[in-house]
């Protein structure tokens, strides 16, 4: 009887990270190219994580961005490649099994991929950003791209900026509106009108999505105009 049971439970394991690493949203080719030759950036692999960074390596503001699941963490730096221009150095983490809360390294060993940055935000894209919320006490602020918390911060003075889509169809604006009260008083919403959900990364159309109105370079650039003043204090 206990054999049967441990067979069991060992074919559901091996189900399930077959599961988790079987369709994988990868990065549009040309969309990281891009990135990768644009001189005004640098683009690392660091083993943990991306490390997108201005060229000339003075950065005193650092993100941590944890990516949606299954979808590859580099697919973001063409999204965030805006910022990093600005003067911000990303950190896009690797989760464990591709996935945010199979991965429990502390934030510690993102920043220390960094250690010029003296302050630091956390965010993160569709269960990214669930997971960025737990982190996201000790940091300087929270950012949200098509997410929102699954835990209370809004008894803390924490700087939050929630970005969303309005054709999102999987973290849609009525889901958004409804964990809103988890949020601090203060935070700052930004709807980006005709944005979806895979809008926020380049990896291409996501299942269950809505269609959006914009092109990609649109919803780049509308990132990039919310994300810069509130990292950069502007």
């Amino acid at each position: 009887m206990l054999g049967s049971i441990a067979a069991l439970l060992g074919i559901a394991f091996v189900a399930f990270l077959l599961w988790a690493n079987i369709g994988v949203m990868s990065a549009e080719p040309d969309a990281l190219a891009a990135v990768e030759d644009n001189a005004a950036l640098t683009l690392t692999d660091e083993g943990s994580a991306w490390v997108l960074a201005p060229a000339d390596g003075e950065s005193e503001t650092g993100l941590v961005f944890i990516p949606g699941a299954k979808v590859e963490p580099v697919a973001y730096a063409a999204t965030l490649a805006g910022v990093a221009e600005e003067g911000v150095t990303v950190v896009i983490t690797k989760p464990t099994l591709n996935l945010a809360f199979f991965d429990f390294r502390p934030l510690s060993d993102f920043t220390a991929l960094a250690p010029g940055v003296q302050d630091w935000f956390v965010g993160g894209h569709s269960l990214g950003g669930v997971r960025a919320c737990q982190l996201a006490q000790d940091t300087d602020g929270l950012v949200l791209f098509g997410s929102y918390c699954a835990n209370d911060l809004s008894g803390t003075d924490l700087p939050v900026l929630s970005i969303s889509g309005s054709e999102d169809g999987l973290s849609t604006p009525a889901k958004i509106e409804e964990a809103a009260d988890l949020l601090p008083a203060d935070t700052e919403f930004v709807v980006i009108e005709g944005g979806n959900h895979a809008g926020f990364g380049a990896y291409g159309p996501q299942p269950g999505d809505g269609e959006a109105t914009l092109t990609p370079a649109e919803i780049e650039e509308q990132i990039t105009a919310a994300l810069g003043p509130f990292l950069l204090g502007q």
